[in-house]
């Protein structure tokens, strides 16, 4: 006889590890900080600066990443059919599988002192162009952020009905007319939960603002947590900064409460957009709506500078991997040792991340879909998105604080990175595991009910077969998100214990550069390959296209 357990107990579990996770961690960390004198952190001048510079550069590249992918996008829809298509997009959309420090080591090939824009500039006989301070972050965020944004743009303008098409080309509507009446329109949905993302990312940012900062003129609330911990141990300081954004990262979750209606970074984003046999079809279609030179001009350049922005930064690092050290550094002990941390880490904190995410949803499945309790199971599946709030650098300086009396911290520094890395992977699991889950147990639900199937028999006959591929992918999105993590290794990570990132980091800050290229080669080759296989083996042969 099987045992049933109660609908509420998964989520409870998951309830209680988490809030133990975190808010134990945030209590040990504000009884070390003693009180605050708030006036004097308000009165002081570069904490003022800080806060400012990481709204502001948040708001820049908000807006430059939007503005950028607007164009982007409508080009590509306007142009359903031609060779490497496919390959911009599939390329567009591995921006969060890419880790960060491996994409900012390809753009400052590029866009570096010695890079290939500034040798270009130096043969025009033009000055050189500086990277490092507020220019190289927007760089690096647009190009993190243009191509997701472009891809989610993509996805809404390819839901747009054929007979829509067919009715512009009937009623002879002008380009201007099609985009104000047509595509605007599923423009416009998308901006205000879009925006909302990317600010948080680009104002959460750590690794981009580290690198490419530049300077204290650069420095963000996350970077000066960092330092204030790292460098000068000031708990006090650090708690204030964390308070600080914490209070400014709850209004942005609030307000992404209110924008749920938006669908950015669900399952459907990553997903195919057409299968190939209808691109003719679209193609047919949309054919006539944008003629002339002009607007083929306009098209091809867009498509062509945008491709070359997210190619080219790639590109160079691939090249860049290929030099005389390429063997002695792959070969080479500390980067055997660190790769095989980057495995072990990542695995065990997406499988933590996906069981963390499967217990909420069973929960909150039940409260929102039998018990019609909409707002309570939002709210409880929220807990997962605490992360969102919670800066990696303070929950591990928290945890550092708690474990410390009770072990050598620094010897368990793996186990820590897993607990946070799982913790950060969270919100996008939840993201998309949330809506095939829902809509499984919304069409199913009554009927299996009648038929006595539950449990076990339930999740290997059914729920599986439904759900292997959004499980695939949010286990190979989560497992590559902690495999290029830098903020939480940092922390903990020493000359004993280092994963990749970690290396390619210190030997990009020694400047062994041809060093540095063979890592971050080896990285990225390490995520995709994680991200294929993890796909292949658990989403099945006709995976989910990432």
């Amino acid at each position: 006889m099987s045992i049933r357990w109660p609908w509420w107990s998964s989520g409870a579990i998951a309830l209680l590890l988490i809030a133990g996770l975190t808010l134990l961690p945030m209590a040990a960390m504000f009884l070390e900080a003693g009180s605050i004198e708030w006036r004097s952190i308000f009165a002081n001048s570069y904490l003022q600066s800080v806060v400012r510079f990481s709204v502001s550069q948040a708001i820049l590249s908000t807006l430059l990443a939007l503005l950028t992918a607007i164009p982007v996008a409508l080009a590509l829809s306007h142009k359903p059919a031609f060779t490497g298509r496919s390959l911009i997009i599939s390329v567009f959309s591995l921006s969060l599988v890419i880790p960060t420090i491996v994409a900012i080591y390809g753009i400052v090939a590029v866009f570096g002192r010695s890079g290939w824009l500034n040798e270009l500039l130096a043969f025009l006989s033009i000055q050189p162009v500086g990277l490092y301070g507020l220019p190289g972050i927007l760089i690096a965020h647009v190009f993190f952020n243009m191509p997701l944004a472009t891809r989610i743009f993509l996805n809404s303008l390819e839901t747009i009905p054929e007979d829509n098409w067919r009715l512009c080309k009937q009623l002879g509507m002008s380009p201007w007319a099609i985009f104000r009446f047509v595509e605007w329109d599923r423009l416009r949905n998308q901006l205000p939960g879009l925006a909302l993302l990317i600010f948080t990312l680009c104002f959460t940012s750590f690794a981009i603002i580290m690198t490419l900062g530049g300077g204290p003129r650069s420095t963000t609330i996350e970077v000066a947590i960092y330092q204030a911990l790292r460098f000068e141990f000031d708990i006090t300081q650090a708690v204030a900064l964390a308070s600080i954004q914490l209070v400014i990262c709850l209004a942005l979750m609030a307000l992404s409460t209110v924008l749920r209606h938006n669908s950015s970074m669900d399952f459907h984003a990553y997903i195919p957009l057409r299968e190939k046999k209808s691109a003719s079809q679209v193609y047919a279609v949309k054919q006539g709506l944008w003629r002339g030179t002009a607007w083929n001009l306009i098209h091809w350049g867009v498509i062509i500078t945008a491709s070359s922005f997210v190619f080219l930064p790639l590109l160079a690092l691939t090249l860049s991997a290929l030099n005389g050290k390429t063997l002695s550094v792959l070969t080479d002990a500390s980067t055997l040792q660190a790769m095989s941390n980057t495995i072990i880490v990542s695995l065990c904190a997406a499988g933590l991340s996906v069981s963390l995410a499967l217990s909420l949803l069973v929960s909150t499945r039940h409260m929102r879909i039998r018990l019609h309790q909409e707002r309570r199971g939002q709210w409880l599946q929220l807990t997962g998105n605490i992360i969102l709030v919670l800066p990696p650098l303070v929950l591990g300086t928290g945890l550092f604080l708690l474990l410390r009396p009770f072990a050598d911290v620094f010897s368990i520094a793996l186990v820590l990175v897993v607990i946070i890395n799982s913790l950060m992977a969270l919100p996008f699991v939840l993201r998309i595991l949330d809506g095939p889950m829902m809509s499984a147990a919304s069409q199913q639900d009554r009927l299996l009910q009648s038929l006595g199937i539950h449990g076990l028999n339930r999740w290997r006959f059914i729920d599986w077969v439904q759900l292997r591929k959004p499980l695939a992918l949010s286990l190979a999105l989560a497992t590559t998100l902690s495999a290029g993590d830098l903020s939480a290794i940092a922390l903990f990570g020493s000359e004993r214990v280092r994963t990749l990132p970690l290396l390619l980091y210190q030997r990009m800050g020694s400047y062994r550069l041809e060093e540095a290229a063979v890592t971050a080669g080896l990285l990225l080759l390490l995520c995709l390959t994680l991200f294929a296989i993890i796909q292949r083996l658990l989403g099945g042969g006709n995976h989910a296209a990432a």
